[in-house]
């Protein structure tokens, strides 16, 4: 399943408004959503954002794992629209912070179709299945070529941003409870879209639900 290839322009990049809301409502919008990375030798990667999760430390027992993790409540709970790199099981995770400065929130970017510049990723990520070049949070940031230096920066330089992409209607996005959680684990916060093969292959860490954005 492949999608129209995007009209690639910075000057369409999501705003840090954007994120200063609800991370749950965030993580719904951005389903559809083009992440765009310009490598420093000017190849251009895009990808469909098919998979997200919302994580809003406020109503969210998860969040008791960033007490532990050094820089990650600062991180977390800094300036709208910054990108906030996760360690999980020694992986980076690519999360974008969201709600004003001093509430820790964020959305994680689980899974991406790849766009433009898949055989670059496939060089920077190589492959014997196809779809595991970018089916998981892990996997996509090695093929778009994430890299620290990114961290705490916003999500809408010149050289990585956000673009809106093709609207998708609530029939077409499942939302279920998020993956490999035990606290918080019954949460509707995780949206993907429905039926693409590019989504993750995690299990929810409670059963599928389609109740909404409405939290706990």
């Amino acid at each position: 399943m492949r999608s129209a290839q995007p009209e690639i322009d910075h000057a369409h990049a999501l705003r840090s408004d954007f994120f200063a809301g609800d991370p749950v409502a965030v993580a719904r919008a951005l389903i559809g959503a083009v992440l765009v990375h310009v490598l420093k030798d000017g190849a251009v990667l895009a990808a469909r954002i098919v998979e997200t999760e919302g994580y809003d430390c406020p109503r969210d027992p998860s969040c008791h794992v960033i007490a532990r993790l050094p820089g990650a409540a600062g991180a977390m709970g800094g300036e709208p629209g910054r990108v906030y790199f996760h360690i999980a099981y020694r992986q980076p995770l690519l999360n974008v912070v969201c709600r004003p400065a001093g509430v820790q929130a964020s959305i994680l970017i689980r899974a991406v179709q790849p766009l433009l510049g898949e055989e670059r990723m496939r060089e920077l990520r190589p492959v014997k299945r196809p779809l595991d070049l970018s089916n998981g949070p892990a996997k996509l940031v090695t093929a778009l070529g994430l890299t620290g230096e990114l961290g705490g920066q916003p999500i809408d330089g010149p050289s990585f941003y956000i673009m809106p992409g093709e609207t998708e209607l609530d029939s077409a996005v499942e939302t279920t409870s998020r993956v490999g959680l035990r606290r918080g684990a019954d949460l509707p916060w995780r949206f993907l879209l429905r039926g693409n093969p590019w989504v993750s292959p995690g299990t929810p860490s409670a059963g599928t639900t389609e109740a909404g954005l409405n939290g706990p």
